[in-house]
């Protein structure tokens, strides 16, 4: 009995919401039509727009510059000093012995199995980013000669470039040895050798002083000497020639006599 009242309540309020969505739908209005669009309105093209005339120097190409401008001068990099001794660290991997020795530039060094060929030994140059030490050598393996056996020639097992402060750049690979540059340096003279000191240079000697400038002497004027008036010369007679009288006859002379003959 509830459930029929409960039923018929329901129907009830079904029945009021479909009258009421019916009152609201017959309310609202209807639509109005759009309104008609105006015809446009002719509207007058417009002039077209006087270009100015461009003047002949703006259609001249532009003159050339003519002052030239100098080129920078580019300063030649720096050279890397170059040394005469490379330091090398070897070490053998079976023995674990590790040596550091040095090698000159152009003689071979053996430790054990290798010989050490340095060709050349650089340091970094002064506009670089750091200071390293920088070895071109070759290395050869070759065992030590066994008596009884002949000499095995040598073989090539490294050639290059390597770096002290990066030792995995361009490695030594080898099964039984390992080796890395460590620096390079100028050789040290032998003990007990004294090298003399340079003599000092001849000092040049000082120019002589500069001649001091000659005078210009003024011009002298030539000076006439005052003319000489001489009297007249008075011409004389030639005086009348005075006889002369004649010398005297010379007196005689005494000869000496005969001189006498002994043997009458």
């Amino acid at each position: 009995m509830a459930s029929h009242r409960l039923a018929l309540i329901g129907g009830g309020l079904a029945l009021a919401g479909a009258l009421s969505a019916v009152g609201l739908v017959a309310a609202q209005p209807a639509p109005v039509p759009p309104a008609e669009e105006a015809p446009p309105v002719d509207v007058p093209t417009p002039a077209p727009l006087a270009i100015p005339a461009i003047p002949p120097e703006d259609l001249a190409p532009a003159p050339r510059p003519t002052a030239v401008v100098a080129a920078k001068p580019t300063a030649a990099p720096a050279r890397r000093a170059r040394y005469d001794v490379a330091v090398i660290r070897a070490i053998d991997k079976v023995t674990a012995e590790s040596i550091r020795f040095e090698a000159r530039v152009g003689q071979p060094v053996r430790f054990k199995g290798l010989i050490f060929t340095v060709k050349a030994c650089e340091r970094s140059a002064p506009d670089e980013a750091f200071d390293d030490s920088i070895a071109y050598l070759t290395v050869e393996s070759q065992p030590r000669p066994a008596p009884g056996k002949p000499l095995l020639a040598p073989r090539q097992v490294y050639r290059g470039w390597m770096y002290a402060s990066s030792p995995g750049v361009h490695p030594l690979e080898h099964p039984v040895y390992d080796a890395w540059l460590m620096l390079c340096r100028a050789a040290t003279p032998a003990p007990g050798r004294v090298t003399p000191p340079a003599a000092p240079a001849a000092k040049a000697a000082p120019p002589p002083p500069p001649a001091p400038a000659a005078t210009p002497t003024p011009p002298v004027a030539p000076v006439t000497p005052p003319a000489v008036v001489r009297p007249p010369v008075r011409s004389t007679p030639p005086a009348a020639a005075t006889p002369v009288a004649p010398p005297p006859a010379p007196d005689p002379i005494d000869e000496p006599p005969p001189a006498e003959d002994p043997i009458g």
